[in-house]
């Protein structure tokens, strides 16, 4: 049991840059590609994982300083540190159990492939923390090792499925064919789908309004760079920055517009041929039967509109957090919130006024969420010695992925305790994921009823 651990904890130190593309290489040579081909195709997505996370980092320490600024202008106070989602990974894996979530994963996903009820092959098992972390948080209320297990692999379930779902949507917007994202915060947009339903009742929302349209609009201000300096010098101004801080922060944030999009090719170069590999080798096997790979989010990173609904989340989430009642979390760590923007990418199918939205309203979310968790991931910290805390100190996150999904299928066993709260904001995600699920469902037949007809017009 120890060895099995240790394997498993050094794979996973090896990091998503590493961990994944030896994965992929893997998946490859299963699926028959030459030798030269999967390698290649393993190396070019490690390059465009690494190259993700240096602009993201980038990114955030651009971004952060600006925000921490702007909470100082008017004095903030709140008392629960944010450590964001490498903290969070690292309190989770300290979990004594923590390695069993492994083989766990991988056995689900052979069972649902084996049984047809999936066929999406998840090759993003370096994020398997994130089901680690709601069997803690189980854990945390009931004492019980087997049901935390048993509600993680409910998770499970619940990413793969929802990866069937979403790919012909994930296809159409990112151009690249047999990949799906089984990472758990397109949860989410659950319960943005029955807002978009309404924002599309309304006939200024319901136009195409895509970053290109905003360039065939405003010209040269929607390009990348010309806006990223834009918002620059915004985030400087609000931040009380000098003219040469202002400037250098505009810089940046052109920087990271402008680069975003180049990396995202690198994803597609490396996942093109890998897809066509996998796809090729189930047509032979299975006849009808398409298999698809499952990854992080990082291969829609080159979608503008991602970046300006994250951009746009800052501030709001800053003045969320100064007015908001129940809020106690300071967003530092967690402020450039993916797990906010990727999922009302996809529900708006890249509407930008109608993401823009749905942040907005999702931002509330998150920070109640990371509230209410700080307690039982500041006494697991505190532990384990996984983090530093002085006395008194609490640490939780503003950016928690799926934040009310998570809390909700973690929490929901406090009623033994009286607290009804989760159980009914599970119900209630329950029933918006049902009406979403249906109606990415639907728009999956229609695509596969279309491939039919083409091929038949052929």
């Amino acid at each position: 049991m120890e060895l099995l651990s240790t394997v498993v904890q050094s794979l996973l130190d090896l990091g998503a840059a590493i961990f994944v593309p030896i994965i992929i290489i893997l998946a490859g040579l299963i699926v028959k590609m030459k030798l030269k081909d999967a390698i290649s195709a393993g190396l070019t997505l490690g390059v465009a994982f690494t190259g993700m996370t240096m602009l993201i980092n980038f990114m955030t320490g651009a971004i952060t300083p600006a925000a921490e600024a702007m909470l100082k202008n008017v004095g903030i106070s709140l008392p629960i540190i944010d450590g964001g989602w490498t903290t969070m990974s690292t309190i989770s894996w300290s979990w004594p159990y923590a390695f069993l979530m492994f083989p766990l994963m991988i056995l689900i996903n052979i069972v649902m492939l084996v049984l047809k009820k999936t066929n999406t092959f998840n090759a993003d098992l370096w994020n398997v923390w994130g089901k680690i972390f709601t069997a803690v948080g189980v854990v945390a209320i009931t004492g019980s090792v087997p049901l935390a297990f048993l509600v993680a692999a409910i998770q499970i379930i619940f990413e793969l499925k929802t990866a069937d779902v979403h790919q012909k949507r994930i296809e159409e917007l990112s151009g690249i064919p047999g990949v799906t994202c089984t990472h758990k915060m397109v949860l989410f947009g659950a319960l943005m789908y029955p807002v978009d339903v309404l924002l599309r009742k309304i006939p200024v929302f319901n136009k195409k309004f895509d970053a290109a349209a905003l360039k065939d609009k405003v010209g040269i201000f929607a390009e990348n760079h010309v806006l990223g300096f834009i918002l620059g010098i915004v985030f400087g101004l609000m931040a009380g920055y000098d003219v040469s801080k202002t400037l250098t922060l505009a810089i940046q944030c052109a920087t990271a517009l402008t680069l975003f999009p180049v990396i995202t090719k690198y994803f597609m170069q490396a996942l093109s041929p890998i897809s066509e590999a996998v796809s090729d080798y189930m047509n032979k096997r299975f006849e009808g039967r398409t298999l698809l790979v499952g990854l992080d989010w990082p291969f829609l990173g080159g979608s503008n509109e991602i970046w300006l609904a994250v951009i746009w989340a800052v501030p709001v989430t800053l003045l969320c957090a100064l007015f908001l009642p129940g809020n106690e979390i300071l967003p530092f760590a967690g402020i450039i919130n993916l797990a906010l923007a990727v999922p009302a990418y996809l529900v708006t199918k890249g509407n930008l006024p109608r993401m823009l939205i749905l942040c907005t309203l999702g931002v509330p979310a998150f920070l109640w969420v990371g509230t209410a968790f700080a307690p039982f991931i500041t006494d697991l910290a505190n532990a384990t010695g996984a983090v530093a805390l002085q006395a008194g100190e609490m640490i939780s996150n503003s950016s928690i992925d799926a934040p009310v999904f998570t809390y909700a299928i973690s929490q929901v066993f406090d009623i033994i305790n009286g607290n009804w709260i989760p159980l009914v904001v599970l119900v209630v995600w329950g029933v918006c994921y049902v009406f979403y699920y249906r109606e990415l469902k639907k728009e999956n037949q229609q695509a596969e009823a279309e491939t039919v007809q083409n091929n038949l017009g052929e």
